[in-house]
């Protein structure tokens, strides 16, 4: 998947917005005010990677599965996980990864805005 591909997809989770709260090149992705991704871009010749929130003994199992996975980078390591887009990782994957951070952190949001979010995801 692309970033832009990510991006979109993500952006088409309930009540997300994005920014660059971090810089440019660095897009934040929150639900609720709470982040759930930051896409980063190529720099200086490198891969674009995004940065996702994920349970600590599934984020364990990525990493040991794909390569490009690996602990959050300047984030909580045990419950971040980030990936480089350098296409080894299969979009289906990759697509749940952003679905299983979304939920990670709608899960610690007030019962009210869950059901809202809920309701809104169908």
């Amino acid at each position: 998947m692309t970033p832009e591909e990510l991006s979109d997809f993500a952006l088409e989770l309930p009540s997300t917005t994005d920014d660059e709260a971090f810089g440019p090149g660095a897009t934040v992705f929150k639900v609720e005010g709470k982040v759930f991704a930051i896409l980063q871009d190529a720099t200086h010749g490198g891969t674009a990677q995004i940065t996702l929130k994920c349970e600590p003994d599934l984020a364990l199992h990525l990493r040991d599965q794909y390569p490009a996975v690996g602990p959050g980078y300047h984030v909580n390591k045990r419950h971040w996980n980030t990936v480089l887009l350098d296409s080894t990782v299969p979009a289906p994957e990759l697509r749940e990864m952003v679905e299983h951070s979304y939920e990670r952190v709608v899960a610690g949001l007030p019962k009210a805005v869950r059901e809202r979010l809920r309701l809104q995801r169908g």
